[in-house]
């Protein structure tokens, strides 16, 4: 292996992320033959660190503090078996699956949206603007209220949902790319349509039904055991791999299908891939927790601007999701105690607030 120092063009202003213009550089690591090569930015790496950083300090007051507050080494008693009864139950039967859930959740969310908004070239272009949370929500929906289902086939039924939403979206496209401001009219427009298919269903259900699926559409990490926990956790272990190892075709096909293709990238393969990848994060995330608003939204954005990258910025943005949706959810838990508020009204307020920034952004920047 050896590393050699190299840069790029500065970076144009277009990107669904886009920031001042700017000189990317980094560190070019490849084997002797050039077989393989991969460059890692400084600045990049050190917001990885930064996160990780936080999300260690979020998880550590998440697990200490709340109604029976525990130190650092009762908690790190509880989780290697070694501690008390109580510790153990409030660790590992209450906080942990609940944290690890957040954390797994956020990061699959975070990862959706920067797939989706490089793919369409639109810093809109998340899975809850262009309707696929929505979509999820309905297959989830259809096999709590008609098919009284298990978990397994919630997150089947929000996985066939969101698949089934992408494949109507782009049948609406006309066969044109995922790409512009288009698509994401005609994502809020089935959105809207999918939406009103919720709340029919739920009118539809019987009284104990209804209730249970109104809180779930509210998004909560609420009463979340180890099977949810394992089941998002699984999901994230097996897609966010596979999202990574296509995030270097990810950044050729943001740079154009002409380029691309002269890269030797197979892009409506690369596309098809990257977008039943996406869809599914987002859709087991949906499943498990229900839908949480503009995680996707914001993350993948706050997380290129902190890493300084014109990529897809990935791994950042997974780390950006986890601790966007654990301080949320930690918010919730604290501040309004003893209510016990979903965290979809915390990240709701707050990507409110960053959706109406964002829409005025892009309204000066076209003005411009």
């Amino acid at each position: 292996m050896r590393a050699v120092q190299e840069s790029e063009p500065p970076v144009s202003d277009t990107g669904p992320a886009a920031a001042t213009p700017r000189v990317v550089t980094g560190i070019a690591v490849r084997t002797r033959s050039g077989s393989f090569s991969v460059r890692v930015q400084g600045r990049a790496v050190a917001a990885a660190v930064v996160l990780f950083a936080a999300l260690v300090a979020v998880m550590a007051v998440t697990l200490t503090t709340g109604d029976f507050e525990l130190s650092l080494g009762e908690v790190a008693d509880a989780l290697i078996g070694r501690g008390s009864g109580a510790a153990d139950f409030i660790v590992n039967t209450l906080r942990m699956p609940r944290l690890v859930t957040a954390l797994c959740v956020g990061a699959a969310l975070a990862v959706s949206g920067a797939i989706l908004q490089s793919l369409t070239g639109n810093s809109l272009g998340s899975p809850d603007i262009i309707g696929f949370t929505n979509g999820s929500a309905t297959g989830a929906l259809l096999v709590i209220v008609v098919l009284h289902g298990s978990m397994t086939q919630i997150a089947l039924g929000a996985l066939i949902g969101g698949l089934a939403t992408a494949a109507a979206v782009h049948l609406l496209m006309a066969g044109r790319a995922l790409q512009g401001f288009r698509l994401v009219v005609v994502g809020i427009g089935v959105s809207a349509l999918l939406l009103a298919v919720n709340s029919y269903l739920i009118t539809r259900a019987t009284w104990q039904e209804a209730l249970e699926a109104q809180a779930w559409l509210l998004g909560s990490l609420g009463n979340r055991l180890w099977v949810h926990a394992n089941a998002i956790g699984l999901a994230v272990a097996v897609l966010l791999p596979l999202a990574l190892l296509l995030s270097r075709r990810l950044s050729m096909v943001e740079m154009g299908d002409d380029t691309a293709i002269a890269l030797g990238v197979d892009v409506a393969r690369t596309r098809a891939a990257l977008l039943v990848i996406g869809v599914a994060l987002a859709a087991f995330a949906t499943a498990v927790t229900g839908p949480i608003w503009f995680v996707a939204l914001a993350a993948p954005q706050l997380a290129r601007r902190l890493a300084g990258t014109s990529g897809p910025a990935l791994l950042p943005s997974a780390l950006m999701g986890a601790v966007l949706l654990a301080i949320s959810d930690l918010l919730v838990q604290r501040l309004f105690a003893p209510a016990l508020l979903p965290v979809g009204t915390a990240t709701g307020t707050i990507g409110g607030l960053y959706l109406i920034w964002l829409l005025v952004t892009e309204s000066r920047k076209s003005r411009a």
